[in-house]
């Protein structure tokens, strides 16, 4: 693979802007100094992957409706009825999601190692940092596959005209201590405002929520409340099945009821569980971007464990083929379930340094980003940009 250094790096773009967690502390800046240089025909193969695998989703999805297969997933008892329901409705719009990819450069195959569906970030790395490196370095600006921003822009504008009776108003909501995740969110409520939508946040625990009557926000000053009509939640569903049924109960009440559209929909839970995996690969199998995956360790060959509902690579094992730890991830999980993916090696710099390719979707494919770390990605990993050339 080849890199290419950045004279101007982006560092004091990120302090104008207000992003100081993205420079680190005592750690590694969080962006990089270098992007990583892709051919057009790279470009290319990224994106009719990123499609060709949303669409192979969407089957194993409604395999998993079809045959009844929630409990095999992990997904919450609870949440099932509002899985369902979402599912069945065409205007519950997924918004956005991100794959991640191995291979993909030098003429290694791309393929499928998760899709982050429900509550997905590097957002503004990806959609303004890396974009706005080229621009600081008097780089042609067009020179990336990257249209994240609009593409939200344009599910924002989809999204309000499938739904004319509902008000194009909407409330996002993150939980409290997690500034990468309320910058995701300005920039998402970018888009909304210039899709149309008035836009308003609130921290999760400050939500007023009525099973009868929707969503709404109160004002701090005169005690008032305004009624949302969307709700975007970087709030994983799983987590509000398992810790918040109250809610869960709630959430589908008002989505069955049409008092507000909840993003990204229910249903994302069926992309997101790595139990999917095994799914894709029984109707699937040897797909050229698919990697083996069972409930079982794969005999004879190295594999990765993973929980169902892991994040930032938590509870993450690769395994010999003869079933020893190589490299091991601690993390809250350790409760899951889990599922064995057949092991493949990301991309590397010549340093060692590994790369994993993270493409979103939107609609279709729409933006290339990489993350450097590990063998396994974790939440110490840094964001690299690319350039095509």
């Amino acid at each position: 693979m080849k890199l290419k250094k950045l004279i101007t790096p982006p560092q004091q773009s990120l302090r104008n802007a207000g992003w100081d967690w993205m420079l680190g502390e005592d750690t590694l800046p969080y962006i990089t100094d270098d992007m990583v240089v892709v051919s057009e025909q790279e470009a290319e193969q990224y994106y009719e992957a990123t499609n060709e695998l949303y669409e192979m989703f969407i089957e194993a999805a409604q395999h998993v409706i079809d045959n009844n297969r929630f409990d095999e997933l992990g997904i919450p008892e609870n949440l099932v009825p509002i899985v369902k329901y979402s599912w069945d409705n065409d205007k519950q719009w997924h918004l956005y999601g991100r794959f991640d990819l191995s291979g993909g450069i030098d003429g290694k195959p791309i393929k499928l190692i998760e899709f982050n569906a429900d509550t997905a970030t590097c957002i503004p790395e990806t959609a303004v940092v890396q974009w706005a490196s080229l621009k600081a370095n008097n780089l042609d600006e067009s020179q990336q596959f990257n249209t994240l921003y609009e593409r939200l822009v344009e599910n924002f504008r989809e999204l309000q005209s499938q739904n004319p009776g509902f008000q194009p108003s909407l409330l996002i909501s993150t939980m409290r201590d997690y500034p990468e995740d309320d910058t995701n969110m300005q920039v998402l409520g970018e888009a909304a405002k210039e899709a149309g939508f008035e836009v308003a946040f609130e921290y999760i625990d400050e939500v007023e929520f009525s099973a009868t009557e929707g969503i709404y926000k109160q004002n701090p000053a005169d005690g008032s409340f305004t009624k949302y009509d969307y709700w975007f939640k970087l709030v994983p569903w799983e987590y509000i099945g398992w810790d918040e049924p109250e809610l869960a109960e709630i959430l589908t009440n008002i989505v069955t009821n049409k008092k507000a559209i909840v993003l990204n929909p229910a249903y994302t839970l069926l992309f997101q569980s790595k139990g999917i995996l095994k799914v894709l690969w029984e109707l699937y199998p040897n797909h050229p971007l698919l990697l083996q995956t069972e409930s079982k360790a794969l005999q004879g060959k190295q594999s990765v464990e993973k929980v169902l509902f892991g994040r930032e690579g938590a509870n993450v094992r690769i395994l010999s083929a003869d079933g020893y730890a190589l490299e091991n991830n601690d993390g809250e999980y350790f409760e899951q379930n889990t599922v064995f993916q057949e092991y493949t090696e990301f991309i590397q710099d010549k340093t060692g340094n590994y790369y994993q390719a993270g493409v979103f979707f939107a609609g279709e494919a729409c933006a290339l980003g990489f993350r450097k770390g590990g063998k396994i990605i974790d939440n110490k990993a840094q964001f690299c940009g690319h350039i095509i050339e």
